[in-house]
């Protein structure tokens, strides 16, 4: 928490907006992941998200939530994303994280079959704990999409102190690289844009270091 002191002021001045969120969408330009993925029969989507998330984690900035008035330093979070169910509607995944990544592919393919299979909305928030709550990151990809702006659905701007990544469909390749539409929300009192691009940075660090390793 001492890298959170530091911006307290910063915080508890957002507090006091109506609507403290920062919400900014870019192109992000990562290492093409698709060929290390074919070359090994991985899903790219899992793939990328797996870096995603670890990147997050690497970043205090997107840890930080209010609890019973407090601010907190989350140690790890649920993942989960948004997947259609096979009525085309709406369903969320949600599986433990792992730093193992065949181990995490194969918890969120078997979470995304389960999914699809729901009629019923699951894996909401119903029934967790409030810190239980905290310990999330809301994921979501429109892979149909050459994504430009995304405005989530909010239930009180003013308490909303999870993270929210979109991500749209990934570009052609070009000299190694591609490029997807991406978003990113936070509280403007934990984060700022800065702390947006160092996420970006992040990401496409952790795939490179992902593709190298082999």
């Amino acid at each position: 928490m001492h890298n959170f002191e530091k911006r307290r002021d910063r915080y508890i001045g957002y507090t006091r907006f109506a609507n403290p969120l920062i919400n900014l969408s870019f192109e992000l330009t990562v290492p093409d992941l698709r060929p290390y993925c074919k070359a090994r029969q991985l899903p790219p989507f899992h793939v990328f998200l797996y870096c995603v998330l670890q990147a997050i984690e690497a970043i205090d900035n997107f840890m930080y939530r209010e609890l019973d008035g407090e601010v907190i330093r989350i140690d790890d979070f649920m993942a989960s994303y948004t997947v259609l169910n096979h009525d085309n509607n709406l369903n969320f995944a949600r599986f433990d994280m792992s730093d193992d990544l065949a181990l995490f592919i194969e918890r969120s393919l078997a979470a995304k079959q389960v999914a699809e299979a729901s009629t019923a909305l699951i894996n909401t928030s119903e029934g967790l704990s409030p810190l239980d709550h905290k310990r999330n990151v809301y994921i979501t990809c429109m892979p149909w999409l050459q994504l430009s702006a995304i405005e989530h659905p909010i239930f009180l701007h003013k308490t909303a102190d999870i993270p929210s990544l979109a991500w749209g469909k990934f570009g052609a390749e070009k000299d190694g690289m591609m490029s997807l539409p991406f978003s990113v929300q936070a509280h403007h009192g934990f984060a700022d844009g800065y702390h947006i691009y160092q996420l970006g940075e992040a990401i496409k660090e952790r795939i490179a270091r992902l593709i190298a390793s082999d």
